[in-house]
């Protein structure tokens, strides 16, 4: 099974993450932004849901097992091309040419979360699954795009509870605290999406136009941090 597979149904493309716990690696990122190109250059999608084949799991984040063995190899130069693409991807979904809805269908937790914030809308279920940054406890800061990212999502009230302290949420809470539409019992979640992402029959330039003056701070920071970060060392593992 492929890690990333795309579908229509009429006007909304569904692209499922297959790859397990959908951690974050560099050939997961590759066919991530490869669905996404198919999305964009080979159907006519009005609107893009984004979901996992994960019974519990949405994504879980950077792949440690895979960036750490980089780490203490000291291949630099795979870690700073991997920091390039995790940005290309949040990037990417952050100024996509239609609407972007996350199907949060189980655990969303550090890279995966903010992933999560990257989309115009998100549903969630609320019978099983956690929101979380466990960055603090990692000892893994976030970059400073990363943090103007979930800013743009998260209520500053409760971003000092996710950010600083780790804490977990739950769907309902999500809802409660709007970084939500909606949560739902898992067997209703791809059917609430779908009702809503049908009706999204926006125009995919002045859509893109409206995303990219929203998120041009954002924007702004990553380009201007990646030499930054590149030259640091990227992460700390």
């Amino acid at each position: 099974m492929s890690a990333i597979e795309v579908r229509m149904e009429d006007h909304v493309a569904i692209l499922t993450m297959n790859s397990g716990e959908n951690r974050l690696n560099a050939d997961f990122i590759g066919e991530f932004l490869a669905g996404l190109d198919t999305v964009e250059h080979e159907t006519e999608a009005r609107s893009l849901v984004v979901t996992s084949g994960h019974e519990k799991i949405f994504s879980n984040g950077i792949d440690l097992d895979w960036l750490m063995p980089l780490a203490l190899a000291g291949e630099t130069d795979q870690i700073k091309a991997f920091c390039y693409r995790l940005n290309e991807l949040y990037r990417r979904i952050l100024l996509f040419p239609m609407p972007t809805i996350a199907a949060i269908s189980g655990h969303a937790f550090a890279g995966g979360a903010i992933l999560c914030c990257c989309f115009d809308f998100r549903f969630m279920r609320s019978d099983r699954g956690f929101f979380c940054f466990p960055e603090v406890d990692l000892g893994i800061p976030f970059w400073p795009s990363m943090v103007a990212l979930v800013k743009k999502v998260i209520p500053s009230y409760l971003l000092d509870e996710l950010y600083f302290l780790g804490s977990r949420i739950t769907g309902a809470q999500c809802e409660e605290h709007r970084l939500v539409r909606k949560a739902v019992p898992c067997e209703a979640l791809m059917d609430e999406v779908l009702a809503f992402a049908r009706v999204l029959n926006k125009g995919r330039a002045s859509y893109q136009a409206q995303k990219e003056r929203m998120n041009a701070s954002i924007i702004r920071i990553q380009e201007e941090e990646d030499p930054a970060v590149i030259e640091a060392g990227t992460i700390s593992v």
